[in-house]
């Protein structure tokens, strides 16, 4: 009786769902819509889908097609290789607690507002204070 080969898979294509990967690039999505000050319903229109399927795109709920991917790196007027970074051979590590919360309003506030202080005391200043207050 001969045998069935059986077919090998490798993690990534094991699974139909979303994968580490896609969270990642979700999260840089966020990041970059958040940095161009556009709403979630926003890129849905300029994408077609509704912001539900954004969110959803965000969050790594949904895996973002080669094509779609294409379509919002033009919207958010960036390349692909933004979005996909050090992502290669299927090994991506889960983004950082920085990279998680530069994706956040907070994040971004905080980033835009010391870019605007040009003195480097009050900037260290601020990083103090900052500091501070995070260890009570």
């Amino acid at each position: 009786m001969a045998r069935k080969a059986v077919k090998k898979t490798t993690p990534l294509s094991s699974k139909r769902g979303a994968t580490s990967t896609d969270v990642i690039i979700g999260n840089r999505v966020r990041a970059r819509r958040m940095e161009m000050h556009m709403s979630q319903e926003e890129l849905g229109k300029h994408l077609g889908v509704s912001f539900q399927q954004v969110q959803k795109y965000e969050k790594g709920v949904n895996r973002v097609g080669a094509g779609r991917l294409h379509q919002i790196a033009g919207v958010l007027d960036t390349d692909v290789m933004y979005f996909m970074g050090d992502i290669s051979n299927g090994k991506a590590r889960g983004p950082s607690p920085v990279a998680t919360f530069m994706a956040t309003h907070d994040g971004l506030n905080i980033i835009e507002a010391m870019m605007k202080i040009s003195n480097d005391e009050h900037r260290k200043a601020v990083i103090s204070l900052a500091r501070r207050l995070g260890d009570e």
